[in-house]
């Protein structure tokens, strides 16, 4: 009982603002309460815990709803053999998980079977981008994202990739710090609203994400993508209502312009004389002589005066460069 409640509000106060802390060895050592409370302020930045000093950790602690706070199950390893184990597993994940891979076998993050994980894997990267090209195509502040899964994806439990879905979005607003882990808390801290919903409704593609992002009284902005081929490529499928095929990675070129000819021959002229390659273009329109939807992936991103070039072109209604 020496060491209960050694690290509390007393002690915080005498630390440097940002602080960062791990308590791996008892339960109890840091006054919990405390810590939270250090948390909000911001007096501590970051936090992780494998031990607690109620275990196993209630699943109503308010320790859960720390988006800074990293929890890890208490793992009783008595044995030299057996701690070398538990700590080069803990730290393969830990190398997985920075390299964007699966998080597995946290406290404050969804686990998933080995079967269900290998069905998601190639999803997740393919969430995280769809997530983060509608937040940059939509121009509007929303108040609710709703995710639909369809096709096989209805099967299985989704909750990881929503959850990169999330952090895709808001990795452009809440910058690098967001994760899976705390994108669900940010995004409602936002003011804004999710939904999830599997679907049957059938489509041409056997698995499918959809993302609609939703504005106040301004419309729906929509992105679908899908994994196509026997080697897993990521695809963006359709772009509010647009048919579309390109890939969703580097630098993006999103260009809604009359249906005219010219156009293409144009955007490459600029493109080459500011010294950019194009990988691939896909374009879509909605009727013959109406509105066309250009999706280019680029090498480089363009110049300003370049994209100013692009912008101001008089059949041209809008551009966005999306990077990914």
């Amino acid at each position: 009982d020496s060491t209960r409640n050694m690290v509390n509000s007393a002690a915080f106060e005498k630390m440097k603002d940002g602080v960062r802390i791990f308590n791996v060895a008892r339960g109890g050592i840091i006054n919990e309460e405390d810590l939270i409370s250090a948390l909000e302020s911001g007096k501590v930045a970051y936090a992780g815990l494998d031990v607690y000093t109620d275990e196993p950790l209630p699943a109503d602690s308010p320790l859960r709803g720390i988006h800074n706070l990293v929890l890890t199950p208490h793992l009783g390893a008595s044995t030299h053999e057996a701690q070398e184990s538990v700590g080069a597993e803990i730290a393969e994940g830990v190398l997985k998980a920075l390299k964007g891979g699966v998080i597995q076998n946290a406290i404050n993050m969804p686990s998933v079977d080995s079967k269900t994980l290998k069905k998601l894997a190639p999803y997740l990267r393919l969430g995280e981008n769809l997530g983060n090209f509608l937040q940059q195509i939509t121009p509007d502040q929303i108040e609710k994202l709703k995710i639909t899964y369809l096709g096989k994806l209805t099967t299985i439990d989704t909750d990881p990739l929503t959850r990169c879905i999330l952090q895709g979005y808001l990795k452009n607003i809440s910058g690098e710090n967001v994760n899976p882990v705390n994108a669900p808390i940010l995004l409602e801290q936002l003011g804004i609203g999710s939904e999830v919903v599997k679907s049957s409704e059938d489509r041409d593609y056997s698995e499918l994400v959809v993302i609609e992002a939703f504005t106040p009284g301004k419309g729906t902005y929509t992105v679908e993508g899908t994994i196509i081929g026997k080697s897993g490529q990521p695809r963006i499928v359709h772009i509010s209502g647009r048919e579309v095929e390109a890939s969703p990675e580097g630098i993006m070129l999103v260009i809604e312009n009359e249906d005219v000819p010219g156009i293409v021959g144009a955007l490459g002229t600029i493109l080459g004389q500011d010294g950019v390659n194009i990988a691939s273009m896909s374009l879509s329109r909605n009727d013959v002589g109406g509105l066309a939807l250009n999706v280019v992936n680029l090498d480089t991103a363009p110049s300003e005066e370049a994209f100013q070039k692009i912008v101001s072109h008089e059949h041209i209604k809008s551009a966005r460069v999306v990077s990914l």
